[in-house]
């Protein structure tokens, strides 16, 4: 399993690895709609008849950056300048190694200094869709010795 580790996500992990394992293909992409970086507009002749703040891009979709591949990847990988995007999964795909995982719920990347604090901030307020993990218990607080009688 890889991931680019530029953008986070609340992809089923398991259900990414089973959907790979059923394909019986080389490698799998995780496939995501693009969040749309400005509000849309539903006109109506000249008046707004609706805003939408930043929707998803309706059609096309693009490698989210969750990645399963099998051990004969290796044998699609040249040395030295072998772009994996360029080279590898145009390949895979050519020969119909590739299969593609739709992800439809939470995704976002984090290549702009805007990305980034957007993500902070959603962090921070405690709605972070992409963290789908339990906390542990604080090691003091769990203590035998730390419990209030």
């Amino acid at each position: 399993m890889v991931t680019y580790g530029d953008g986070v996500a609340d992809v089923d992990l398991h259900e990414l690895f089973r959907f790979h394992r059923q394909q019986g293909r080389v490698a799998t992409v995780t496939a995501v709609r693009p969040p749309a970086r400005f509000g849309g507009l539903i006109l109506a002749g000249e008046e707004v008849a609706s805003f939408t703040e930043k929707p998803s891009a309706g059609e096309g979709w693009i490698n989210g950056g969750f990645l399963v591949f099998e051990p004969e990847v290796f044998d699609y990988l040249q040395p030295d300048d072998c772009s994996l995007e360029a080279h590898v999964l145009e390949r895979l795909a050519a020969e119909r190694q590739l299969s593609a995982f739709r992800h439809d719920r939470f995704w976002q990347c984090m290549d702009t200094l805007r990305e980034k604090n957007y993500l902070e901030q959603v962090w921070n307020q405690g709605d972070a869709p992409w963290k789908t993990w339990a906390d542990p218990p604080k090691l003091l607080e769990s203590l035998p010795w730390r419990k209030a009688a």
